[in-house]
């Protein structure tokens, strides 16, 4: 489980253009940065995502979170977490949460500044690829609702655009 941020700015991934016509991709015109934050939860078995969107990136939202993976979609199987190192994991109240769901869950701490073996890593950025990379929108909203539907998308076996992490041993 991790988070990633969404905002007004894209972001730039290679594409193709005809030689001398070079894509102009114009910077955010609205005053102030709009940010918007995704808390999500890849299950490798199925190749489905849970999410939550937050304001904030902080222990409150993370233990909301945490309350709808542990609570709601999963309220009665075992978990094994892989989660990086922020200060919001591993808060007092972050690490009490956690606590009252030790009989079936496991939690793997990353190695500091090793955030990228995590396998959600690489669905943030298949998610980013399609829901947002190289165009810009006028609202925030627009764009976590492309995210959205990435995500919905994402647990739809029928749907052709799906993320999926290699179970070949």
């Amino acid at each position: 489980m991790d988070e990633t941020t969404l905002s007004l700015d894209p972001p730039l991934r290679a594409c193709w253009m005809k030689t001398g016509q070079q894509k102009r991709i114009p910077a955010t015109q609205i005053g102030g940065k709009r940010r918007w934050h995704i808390l999500g939860g890849y299950n490798w078995l199925k190749d489905t995502i849970t999410w939550s969107t937050a304001v904030t990136k902080y222990t409150a939202a993370f233990i909301a979170f945490l309350e709808e993976l542990l609570l709601r979609q999963y309220p009665t199987e075992r978990l094994i977490l892989v989660m990086d190192n922020v200060s919001y994991h591993k808060s007092a109240a972050a690490l009490a949460a956690l606590s009252l769901f030790e009989h079936r869950v496991a939690v793997i701490w990353l190695p500091p500044y090793c955030s990228d073996l995590s396998p959600i890593e690489r669905f943030w950025r298949f998610l980013k690829d399609l829901a947002c990379a190289n165009h810009l929108e006028d609202r925030i909203e627009d764009v976590v609702s492309m995210a959205e539907k990435v995500m919905s998308h994402q647990n739809d076996p029928a749907c052709d655009y799906r993320f999926h992490v290699s179970k070949n041993l």
